[in-house]
């Protein structure tokens, strides 16, 4: 049995609709720049008042319009972002460069297929 490690659900443009729509369940997501590239792995835990959807509409008032992103409904919210961190410095070297910035305080490694 292969475990998908990585998050490859199609993007979606970070507007005020798209936030809207999002339920206010726990998960994990990924906001990029018009690109792809993952510029942050954020988390939708118990302290978001609505989940997802309050996480990703904080980020579109922070970061304005042009962004894109992918979440995934998941109650083991914290282990999956830790793994998605883990994952994507496997990948490219680094964290995400606004996960960078604060990085969480203990990380492992991972080594994925």
């Amino acid at each position: 049995m292969s475990m998908r490690l990585r998050l490859d659900k199609p993007w979606k443009p970070l507007t005020a609709e798209e936030a809207e729509r999002l339920p206010g369940q726990l998960g994990i997501y990924q906001i990029a720049d018009a690109t792809g590239t993952v510029l942050y792995i954020g988390e939708a835990g118990a302290r978001s008042p609505f989940g997802l959807r309050s996480e990703l509409q904080s980020q579109l008032a922070e970061r304005g319009a042009g962004c894109q992103f992918r979440v995934e409904v998941n109650q083991q919210y914290r282990s999956r972002w830790f793994e998605l961190l883990m994952v994507h410095q496997h990948d490219h070297g680094a964290l995400p460069p606004d996960n960078a910035k604060n990085p969480p305080p203990v990380l492992g490694r991972l080594s994925p297929a």
